[in-house]
């Protein structure tokens, strides 16, 4: 009776996990078709999805339009740098707190998490005094500084979470084999605590990847923008967007994301205990 109840509830589950994926998949999907349609199939009153003449004269029109080279190298050289820079950062107070759990340390926790419900239009304006007096308006370590601020309670709040997961006795065990302080936490507890410094490194880096707000009001000049906010130059007045290549550039900015997480997805995923076994 068990079995033949449970194959109808699976087949559910399996049936609105495919419902959330198409979901998901239908804004980039249709993306890439817009991005590869002709103007005429823009146009047009009855939208296919599958693009009846595919063309890349929306690529070459959208790089001849706009500087998207010198764009994405910024957002690169922003996200990169934000990801490395809250790991690091976090990383060390995540252990702290999971280790020594304590009042302060648990106010610290929650406050972490209530951070997160702050709007950006509340912190644009401090940030940007602070960052006025240390001469970082309209540069990319300024830029940097905030999206730093802004992944690090959030990063924390992962990592803490990761610490805990990995269990006190393995450090004990490596004390009692005469490992020190420094051995037991590079040899056992890191290699245990790699799948979540990658994500939150992926998750800082997909932030700031993404992010339009602060990059909008803090560069000023050209050079200094991001591909966010050089999509938004394909808008024009009253709404008006020039499709083709507004689309064919959005689905050239996604794709940093993608690679990257297809690159390191098995890392997330695996080897929550390959430092768990003593060589």
């Amino acid at each position: 009776m068990s079995l033949r109840t449970s194959r109808p509830a699976r087949a559910g589950q399996y049936l609105a996990l495919l419902c959330y994926l198409v979901f998901l998949a239908f804004p980039f999907l249709w993306l890439i078709s817009t991005a590869f349609k002709p103007a005429p199939e823009l146009g047009s009153l009855h939208p296919t999805w599958i693009p009846e003449n595919p063309t890349l004269d929306n690529f070459r029109q959208a790089f001849d339009e706009q500087p998207l080279l010198r764009a994405a190298a910024n957002s690169l050289i922003a996200a990169i740098g934000a990801g490395i820079i809250a790991v690091v950062i976090a990383t060390p107070m995540a252990y702290v707190m999971a280790r020594h759990r304590t009042r302060l340390s648990t106010a610290a926790t929650g406050w972490v998490v209530i951070s997160q419900a702050f709007p950006f239009v509340l912190l644009i304006i401090p940030l940007f005094l602070v960052l006025k007096n240390l001469h970082l308006i309209n540069t990319l370590w300024g830029l940097i500084m905030v999206y730093v601020v802004w992944a690090l309670p959030f990063a924390l709040w992962m990592l803490v979470g990761y610490v805990r997961a990995v269990p006190p006795e393995l450090e004990e065990a490596a004390a009692v084999d005469g490992a020190g302080r420094l051995r037991t936490l590079v040899s056992v507890t890191a290699p245990l605590l790699a799948p979540g410094i990658v994500a939150t490194a992926l998750f800082a880096f997909i932030t700031a990847w993404n992010e339009f707000f602060f990059a909008l009001v803090l560069l000023k000049t050209p050079e200094k923008q991001t591909l966010p906010v050089v999509l938004t130059h394909f808008l024009g007045a009253e709404g008006a967007s020039d499709l083709g290549p507004l689309a064919a550039a959005a689905f050239l900015a996604t794709l940093p994301s993608l690679v990257l997480f297809a690159v390191i997805q098995r890392r997330i995923t695996g080897g929550m205990l390959a430092g768990a076994v003593k060589s």
